[in-house]
């Protein structure tokens, strides 16, 4: 089997909203094949469960030692267990698995139907025996506050039991916040695995509605993302895109909406807003670059460098200086802005921008560690523009959060500049990208000008290149030839 491999362990919905045929659904959409085992078997449809069957936990032993050698599992997703038996049955094989395991603790039906056979001191007390094989816990706000045993009335007190979810034993939990009472703009979810946490927004869709499925979709599109091979933060961001991306396409019918399961996320709109504190508003775009593609966007280290690129046709350019400081440093920043200026460039200062406010330069280009300690307020009050770098799902999201002028990405492919922690992006994810982002895209990483035709061919606004033009034996005419190739692109004339 050429796809990778996720499990659902959940029970049945047979009018096909929730439960074991919406992970299905989901795994598809994301290109993952799903195969499921089948915990309770429900009498429901979107007004009410009428009737549940729990599997019994021999049988449970059976659907997983027939799949568990033929199909493993990269990652599984699970659902309604509700049954001691169940849970004894499934941790067995937990022992020997080695993939990841998403949880997401249904307690209780959209309809208000209890999703367990005992009471529910008792259910949680066997539940949490499975925390300790957990990645990614996902319960909503009704679940962590019985998780909890307390209510969770504001953002500081969704931090607080997070942190205490996590000393029950999970890795890491996302508390959906779907269910939060509050007048502000978006709907915020929170997760942490205790070292690094983030909350995400997403503008309200719809919010009179109620979409069922809406969770069983979240946490097997986390389970799918990470079969794929994405790490959790990337997952999770991925899977709020697909869930907000079926609440906006979902078509109502007479009494509820059912999630729309079309493919892979390609759309800002669903793109969340990723902070490190709940928003409250949203936040002021940095000015654009203008109506004139960013184009050829050589990255260099000294004036000498501007000196011998500008006055041959190239119109945006980055100053990246790593070795100098204090005086020389300013002298060569300030000089830079001058000779840019009478050329009428768009020089890019990385990260030194407070030197970029004061000397009045075009722009400021960030990577994400630098976005920790800039004070990009100040760099958008100034009116300069702002680039940030980007390589994942999540640091996209994170880029959105700032809306910058335009955001890079990469590597698209392997590149010497410097060491990178990320694999290659390759010309597929890039042209995704395009597709996805309505801000202006740059593309970086081991471009020269034998790969420059085909990253034109995803039409990105810009083309960032290091090595193909500084570690040249002849820049100026390698420059010229990338020019040229530009320039034979109605895009970028």
């Amino acid at each position: 089997m050429n796809q990778e491999i996720s499990w659902s362990i959940a029970g049945s919905d047979p009018s096909g909203g929730a439960g074991i045929q919406a992970d299905l659904k989901t795994f598809h959409a994301l290109g993952v094949h799903g195969c499921s085992v089948i915990t309770a078997l429900t009498a429901q449809n979107p007004q009410e469960v009428s009737a549940t069957h729990y599997i019994d936990a021999k049988h449970i032993a059976s659907q997983i030692n027939a799949l568990k050698n033929a199909l493993p599992p990269k990652a599984i997703k699970i659902g309604m267990l509700g049954d001691s038996g169940i849970i004894k049955e499934i941790i067995r094989f937990f022992r020997d698995y080695t993939g990841y395991i998403v949880l997401d603790p249904l307690m209780v039906s959209t309809s208000g139907k209890n999703l367990f056979n005992t009471n529910i001191t008792e259910y949680i007390s066997h539940l949490k025996k499975i925390f300790s094989f957990v990645d990614v816990l996902t319960p909503n706000l009704p679940e962590a506050e019985k998780l909890l045993g307390r209510e969770l009335a504001s953002y500081e007190d969704i931090e607080a039991g997070a942190q205490e979810i996590l000393s029950m034993g999970v890795k890491s939990v996302l508390i959906k916040g779907g269910h939060f009472k509050s007048h502000d703009l978006f709907c915020q979810d929170y997760w942490t695995n205790g070292a690094e946490s983030f909350w995400l927004a997403n503008n309200q869709h719809n919010i009179q509605r109620n979409y069922r499925g809406t969770g069983c979709t979240l946490s097997s599109a986390i389970a799918a993302c990470l079969a794929l091979g994405y790490n959790i933060k990337d997952a999770v961001v991925i899977a709020k895109m697909y869930v907000t991306q079926g609440i906006r396409l979902a078509a109502a019918n007479n009494y509820s909406a059912s999630l729309k399961h079309t493919g892979w996320p390609e759309e800002q709109a669903d793109l969340p807003y990723l902070a490190d504190l709940p928003m409250h508003q949203l936040p002021a775009a940095f000015p654009d670059c203008g109506p004139e593609p960013l184009g050829l966007y050589p990255v260099v280290d000294t004036l000498a460098w501007i000196k011998r690129l500008l006055p041959i046709g190239v119109k945006t350019i980055q100053l990246r200086i790593k070795d100098k400081q204090g005086i020389e440093l300013a002298n060569e920043i300030q000089q830079s802005i001058e000779f840019a200026k009478n050329y009428e460039a768009r020089l890019f200062i990385n990260d030194h921008w407070e030197l970029a406010i004061r000397y009045g330069a075009y722009g400021v280009h960030l990577g994400q560690k630098d976005l920790n300690i800039a004070e990009t307020e100040k760099i958008r009050q100034a009116g300069l523009r702002l680039g940030i770098s980007t390589h994942c799902y999540y640091e996209v999201a994170r880029a959105h959060t700032f809306r910058p002028s335009y955001i890079a990405c990469g590597p698209i492919f392997t590149t010497t500049s410097k060491i990178m922690p990320f694999a290659p992006q390759g010309i597929f994810q890039l042209s995704r990208w395009q597709r996805t982002l309505n801000y202006p895209l740059v593309a970086i990483g081991g471009i020269n000008l034998a790969r420059l035709t085909d990253i034109l061919t995803t039409q990105v606004d810009g083309v960032a290149m290091i090595s193909a033009i500084t570690q040249s034996p002849d820049p100026i005419a390698d420059t010229q030839k990338l020019l040229a190739v530009l320039e034979a692109n109605a895009r970028y004339k």
